[in-house]
């Protein structure tokens, strides 16, 4: 029989508390180490680069790697990073003052969505935990950054739930074990909750019990039942299951009201380069355009360029501050080298709230207040500010408090010390005397004893064994006083102790640690009274990013020539010497972007056909137009000479060519998911931009598709604005039939064989594509080139002929078999139309054409 497998009590004590949580890695605390074993430690040793090793485990040998405890905010971060959940399981009582193993527990569960780590924390983004509630094929959405407070609530289908995933772009996703989630969101970080933290009257009482009020009508959400479930999860799983309960920082909740904003998809943010450039040297939108100073401003821009608003008057709020910024310039430079000096508001506030401010920190949070408050000073004078903006709320009371409270300098840690002003607390004072002056006063108490006893030789000093002694030579022994009591006797003296002298050992000796506690204890009562203010502090960081945004914008627009654009309820957008922003940043110094004209409504001028040769600068075109349009309503001046623009409610884009390989999608594939999307989506305000719709399948499929979209477009109730690059020419036909299409190209200059790009819009459809130039630009050997031109020749003879032939023969099949179906009248008209026609000249798109109206008078 086999014997049991022993096993030492720590390795007991670590497996029950691992127990507690299989799904994340546990930092096991072992005096000054924090330690890792089995599995949890072979990951470790391989995120972290740290030796693998092995420990005696009773009868059997374990896995094991650690790293000094004081090493945590080095090492932490790069298992947050690597995606995954880890316990800190923390000594919960002194090694000193136990006998057998140290009580310990899991103090902190920290997760890719749940942390105030700044280094696992992005300053200039939310890090987002999203909570998933479905019922019926309905969403409940929500959604929460606790190192900003920050708490976001929505209903909706799936397409709301995806549109929510692509712009907020969450961390970690929780959601209730017994029910699936959509397959688009299981590449995320997923932690699965039991199916009790997904219940609403749990919830609803979790809501109003931490917001302190009787219903959730005053936030809003009251009707929306699955949206609060959602909610009441986030809690279970702050407090439950990641031991963050101190949540006071967190102080509304608010719907994202889906009809207030112009909704992007991932394909558009994706396409149009809004948050993430598409190549690893290359810039987006926001790097262009982000000239904020503060972390908070800088998250607040992201914000906007996710959700821009449709709101006319809000807009101009906005605009009306940027303006006034560009137009006070001495005031915009003070106030702009003020921000610089203010560090991250939410986020200190949110670690003040969970007690993990650090002292530095604290320090940082005095001196923002402080710049604060001088910028109050400074917009006081301008009584138009309150217009656009919150007034900033008088801190002075608080500043002047942390000044009296806090030292000028302060530690990084609190367990230094030395954070407490003198004359704060007079037991404090008394014991930093004490612990300062020691020195001193031993020499003191040492020339007294001196001078009563007359022992010249006399001194006083200290080990580790008898504490604080005097001592004295033998040959003065005669000399102690009856007082002096005999610690140790040596060769050649003897150790004495003093009733003076032990007090001050025993003063001496706590001093240390009860000036820790004393410190600590004035520490969280300094911190409890700046948490009174909490409410104001937060506003005016809210206030302090809509400034340091519009700051920010009116320096974009003085330094790169944007101008104000004019928003209204029309439908027309009118772009005058449009430029597109990310790349006029790019060009080679000295090199200038040529702008374009552009003019789209629903009335005259609907859908552009833009035709031109490869590199011409047509998908550039199309871009700038969105970009410009999406500037404006997030509040910023434009980069166009004048922007007059009707309020979009959706930007859709097929952009580019991309494969999903992983998902076993083609580049065809992906471009009909994404026209798909758009087609069943367009609405009267939708703007469309559709780059070279088609050419992932062979060129006769890619007509047909390009032009039925572009037909289904210009015949949709709503009349969606449009604009179509492409390289098939015979879609300039559809100028010719359908009122509200009109042709455009880019113009080129052919000299002596070569070609100028000119990059400039021009009425008219081309007629080439240029290919074979763009070919021989990249290099191809010149023999290629030659043969390339050749065979283009004669394909194209060959197509237009083999073509025409066979659009005659369906059209002359097709009326065959309609005749016998119809009236005389009707045959007297399509015999009319058909007598018009010369078959020998006739195009294949003009008998496509033909039979199309063919079609219309037989009622097909």
């Amino acid at each position: 029989m086999a014997k049991s497998r022993k096993e030492t009590p720590l390795m007991t004590q670590y497996n029950s508390i691992k127990a507690k949580y299989p799904d994340a890695l546990l930092l096991f605390r072992v005096g000054d180490f924090y330690e890792t074993f089995g599995q949890d430690a072979v990951k470790t040793s391989q995120i972290l680069g740290i030796v693998l090793t092995k420990r005696n485990n009773g009868d059997s040998h374990t896995e094991l790697a650690g790293f000094p405890h004081h090493s945590l905010d080095s090492y932490l971060p790069k298992l947050v990073r690597a995606g995954l959940r880890v316990a800190i399981c923390d000594q919960l009582e002194d090694p000193k003052t136990v006998k057998g193993i140290v009580k310990r527990g899991v103090t902190e569960l920290v997760t890719p969505g749940v942390t105030f780590n700044d280094q696992v924390l992005n300053s200039r983004k939310n890090n987002f935990l999203l909570s998933l509630h479905q019922e019926k094929g309905k969403y409940g959405i929500a959604l929460v950054d606790i190192s900003t407070g920050e708490f976001l609530v929505a209903e909706g289908n799936l397409e709301k739930l995806l549109h929510i995933l692509h712009t907020f772009s969450p961390s970690e996703i929780i959601h209730q074990r017994s029910v699936p989630i959509p397959e688009q969101l299981k590449t995320r970080s997923i932690f699965k909750l039991e199916d009790w933290a997904f219940q609403y009257p749990y919830a609803y009482e979790k809501l109003t019990a931490h917001f302190k009020t009787n219903s959730l009508k005053g936030f809003g959400i009251e009707q929306f039942p699955l949206a609060i479930t959602a909610a009441g999860a986030i809690f279970a799983y702050l407090v439950e299951d990641t031991h963050h309960a101190l949540l006071q920082h967190i102080t509304k909740i608010q719907l994202i009201p889906q009809d207030d904003f112009l909704m992007l998809d991932g394909f558009t943010l994706r396409n149009l380069e809004i948050l993430q450039p598409n190549h690893p040297d290359g810039k987006s939108l926001l790097d262009i355009i982000d000239k904020t100073s503060t972390p908070m401003a800088a998250r607040l821009l992201r914000r906007r360029l996710i959700l821009p608003l449709k709101s006319v008057n809000e807009i101009n709020r906005r605009l009306n501050l940027v303006e006034f910024f560009s137009r006070e310039e001495e005031l915009r430079f003070e106030i702009s080298e003020l921000l610089k000096t203010i560090s991250d508001l939410e986020r200190l506030i949110g670690k003040l709230a969970s007690e993990k401010i650090s002292p530095k920190e604290l320090g940082y949070l005095r001196s923002s207040l402080v710049s604060v408050q001088k910028i109050r000073e400074l917009l006081r004078p301008f009584h138009d500010i309150p217009a656009w903006i919150e007034p900033l709320h008088d801190l002075s009371e608080i500043i002047t408090f942390l000044q009296k409270n806090l030292q000028e300098e302060l530690p990084v840690n609190l367990a230094k010390g030395n954070v407490v002003r003198e004359g704060v607390d007079d037991e404090l004072d008394a014991l930093r005397n004490l612990q300062q002056n020691g020195k001193n006063y031993l020499e003191e108490m040492c020339a007294r004893e001196t001078e009563r006893t007359g022992i010249a030789s006399l001194k006083i000093d200290f080990n580790n064994v008898f504490g604080y002694y005097i001592e004295v030579r033998n040959t003065h022994k005669d000399k102690v006083p009856q007082d002096w009591v005999r610690k140790q006797t040596l060769v050649n003296a003897e150790r004495y102790i003093t009733e003076e002298l032990k007090n001050y050992e025993t003063q001496i000796l706590g001093a240390e640690e009860k000036i820790s506690a004393l410190e600590y204890s004035l520490y969280r009562k300094i911190c409890a009274q700046v948490l009174e203010f909490m409410d104001d502090i937060q506003q005016n960081s809210a206030i302090i990013a809509q400034i340091d945004v519009a700051l920010g914008f009116s320096l974009l627009a003085d330094n790169q020539g944007y101008t104000r654009p004019v928003l209204n309820e029309g439908f027309a957008i009118e772009l005058q010497e449009a430029r597109h922003p990310i790349i006029e940043n790019s060009l080679p110094l000295g090199e200038k972007y040529i702008p374009n004209d552009i003019f789209l409504d629903n009335e005259t001028q609907q859908i552009l056909m833009v035709t031109g040769p490869n590199m011409a600068g047509k998908s550039a075109i199309l871009r700038q137009t969105a970009i410009v349009c999406l500037l404006a309503q997030i509040g910023s001046f434009v980069p166009a000479k004048h922007a007059e623009i009707g309020i979009l409610d959706r930007i859709f884009t097929r952009v580019g060519a991309s494969d999903n390989i992983s998902a076993g999608e083609s580049t065809f594939m992906v471009e009909m998911n994404e026209a798909a999307n758009i087609l069943n989506n367009v609405t009267e305000r939708s703007l469309i931009l559709l780059d070279e719709i088609g050419r992932g399948t062979s060129t006769y499929d890619g007509v047909s598709i390009a032009w039925a979209i572009a037909e289904f477009l210009h015949g949709h109730a709503t009349r969606p604005k449009t604009l179509f690059a492409t390289h098939y020419h015979e879609l300039n036909e559809m100028a010719l039939t359908f009122g509200r299409i009109k042709n455009f190209h880019i113009a080129i200059q052919e000299n002596k064989g070569s070609v100028i790009f000119m990059r400039k819009l021009l009425p008219g459809g081309s007629e080439h594509s240029f290919g074979i130039y763009v070919a021989k630009l990249a290099g191809m050997p010149a023999k290629v080139v030659s043969r390339a031109q050749e065979i283009l020749k004669i394909l194209e003879a060959s197509r237009s002929a083999e073509s025409t032939d066979k659009i005659k023969r369906v059209t002359e099949k097709n009326l065959q078999l309609s005749f016998f179906q119809l009236d005389d009248p009707v045959l007297e008209n399509i015999r009319e139309e058909l007598t018009k026609i010369d078959i020998n000249t006739l195009t294949p798109i003009e008998a496509l054409m033909k039979l199309n109206a063919i079609k219309k008078m037989i009622g097909g």
